[in-house]
């Protein structure tokens, strides 16, 4: 999607503001042709942003703050996906092992 399709798909949000967004690497739209063009990925961070910015009033300056925060958060439920998947072609046994432990350990 052009940035130009983006401004209008998402309101509320000035092209002033996403220039400036991607100029701090909040968000990394490809660039074809002279033009920011926007994957999935991007109009999602984009509508992240605005929320963190408009509907949490969170301040510029803690912006990236937070946007780390959630990129970790994201990271370590991808770890947890792996190490579940990793749990679960386990024999049977070891399952209920791992189980036992974690009640233990709760």
């Amino acid at each position: 999607m052009r940035e130009s399709e983006l401004l209008k798909e998402i309101s509320g949000i000035r092209r002033a503001d996403l220039r400036r967004w991607i100029e701090h690497g909040w968000v990394v739209p490809e660039r074809r042709g002279g033009d920011h063009w926007f994957r999935e990925i991007d109009i999602a961070r984009v509508q992240l942003v605005v929320q963190i910015r408009r509907d949490m009033a969170v301040s510029e300056d803690a912006v990236p703050t937070v946007l780390s925060l959630v990129d970790q958060v994201y990271g370590l439920r991808n770890e947890l996906r792996r190490l579940a998947k990793a749990v679960e072609a386990q024999p049977d046994r070891v399952r209920k092992s791992i189980a036992e432990q974690l009640r233990k350990d709760a």
